[in-house]
């Protein structure tokens, strides 16, 4: 389908949806706040998939709609600008600035990856690499381009085995993504599922209870498709050959030394960062909120006697296109939920179904969805109050299938435009990469594999962590 006939195909169904919404007879027991809420809703998510305008813009746009409208108050608009997440998404963003300004990546890689001798050994290492920096960086694209560096360092060491490059390439924005999930900073769709639950069931997912959950779930993912990636790209000659990666080999892609006596500089920033780790996964113990201890870590590391980054500098590294959006689909969440728009749409579900086979849908909707939304954070705005909506009118546990659904959302590979990193490592001048037929290969494993280990964590572990899988 051409991009013209897609964009008037999706204008044509918007128009049609809202057109029977508008009509007073049609869908009865629907008030009409739902039915604002459900024709902005829909005027949104098309303009999303078809459109090219700016997903920032269409989302400011629809929390205009429905404030201006009267559905959600002008409180609840701006509201959510002021929202915990946000601010815990902000000092993050500073955190990673001090992280990167120091060139501490340069030297995790150098130690990582040079203990490497064999292909298999590399691909491990540089998995658990890229887990533990959901840690340091929030959001994927900022660990993609932290990533880039290292990954040139790698090819250009590698640059007589192409095989293995192109393999790496296609490595490194796999498991970026996939282990966003570690962490409730690692994706901004997080914050989103958080703070629907919050809004709309009362239950509140904190920094702690989303590392029990998410972390096995991202370091078996990760490692399962680094073995889906090696297969899929490379022969077994190639696995065979011994790979020899040096720290001189990083060091002639890094601007600060990568061995050697650490900085003071380097030494203060690992000590804030290891104790604002340590204080986020703590939280049950001293109950400061993961934003507080975030905001303290920021003004730490900003600060002109200890810290490593300017406040100005950190600031500008900071995605206020992401938190707009976070912050106006937060309201259109709020305005599914009051308005009752959630309830009827789902209403038409059986109530019988089996919770097995209730989260298999989810999964499986929720993987396809990248094909039609490339936003990760649409996505969850626009499935995560209806799986939410059906998960109580089923009887399953709201924050199992809100979980299930992000993370499977997570998978995001088919298309090189399906996801920023994808698209970041697909474009490398000079540097031989992967092809759309090197990711459909890739997915046609992976979109599986992923989806039926998500189920099999709904099913069988998040209930052992805490998280049953009926409603309580």
């Amino acid at each position: 389908m051409s991009l013209n006939l897609r964009r008037t195909v999706t204008l044509c169904v918007a128009l049609s949806l809202c057109a029977l919404l508008a009509v007073p007879g049609n869908f009865p027991g629907l008030g009409a706040d739902a039915r604002l809420t459900l024709a902005v809703f829909t005027l949104a998510t098309c303009a999303w998939i078809g459109t090219p305008i700016d997903d920032t813009y269409i989302a400011l746009g629809a929390g205009l709609a429905l404030t201006v409208t009267g559905v959600i108050s002008s409180d609840t608009l701006f509201g959510t600008l002021g929202d915990s997440t946000v601010w815990l998404l902000i000092c993050a963003f500073v955190l990673a600035a001090a992280v990167t300004r120091t060139g501490l990546a340069g030297r995790a890689a150098a130690f990582l990856v040079g203990g490497a001798r064999g292909v298999r050994q590399l691909v491990h290492l540089t998995t658990a690499a890229l887990v533990v920096t959901a840690f340091a960086v929030p959001a994927t694209s900022g660990r993609a381009a932290l990533a880039l560096p290292v990954f040139l360092a790698l090819a250009k060491a590698l640059a007589d085995r192409k095989r293995l490059v192109v393999m790496l390439a296609l490595l490194f924005p796999t498991v970026i993504l996939l282990s966003a999930m570690a962490t409730l900073i690692g994706a901004g769709a997080h914050l989103i599922t958080v703070s629907v639950l919050w809004e709309t069931t009362g239950d509140r997912i904190d920094f702690t209870q989303w590392l029990l959950l998410g972390l096995p779930l991202a370091v078996v993912s990760s490692h399962l498709a680094a073995e889906a990636v090696l297969w899929t790209t490379t022969r077994r000659s190639d696995r065979r050959t011994p790979v020899r990666i040096t720290a001189d080999d990083i060091q002639r892609h890094s601007e600060r030394p990568v061995t050697g006596p650490w900085t003071p500089a380097e030494s203060r920033c690992a000590l804030l960062l290891a104790t604002v780790v340590v204080l986020w996964c703590s939280e049950p113990l001293h109950q400061v909120s993961p934003a507080v201890v975030a905001l303290i870590g920021a003004v730490v590391a900003a600060s002109p006697a200890l810290g490593t980054v300017g406040l100005k500098d950190a600031l500008r590294t900071v995605p206020w296109s992401l938190l707009l959006f976070m912050a106006a689909t937060m309201a259109m969440g709020v305005a599914l939920a009051d308005s009752g728009a959630a309830k009827w749409l789902v209403s038409g579900l059986p109530a019988d179904v089996e919770p097995w086979l209730f989260l298999t849908l989810v999964v499986a909707v929720s993987t396809a969805a990248h094909l039609v939304l490339q936003s990760r954070s649409a996505r969850s705005s626009v499935l995560v109050p209806l799986v939410v909506a059906a998960a109580v009118g089923a009887g399953v546990n709201p924050v199992a299938a809100a979980l299930a659904s992000t993370a499977a959302a997570g998978f995001c590979h088919t298309l090189p435009a399906s996801a920023k990193p994808v698209t970041l490592f697909a474009e490398i001048p000079g540097t031989p990469t992967y092809t759309p037929r090197d990711l459909l290969r890739l997915s046609a494993v992976l979109a599986p594999l992923t989806a039926a280990l998500v189920l099999l964590f709904a099913l069988a572990v998040w209930p052992l962590l805490g998280v049953p899988v009926l409603k309580p």
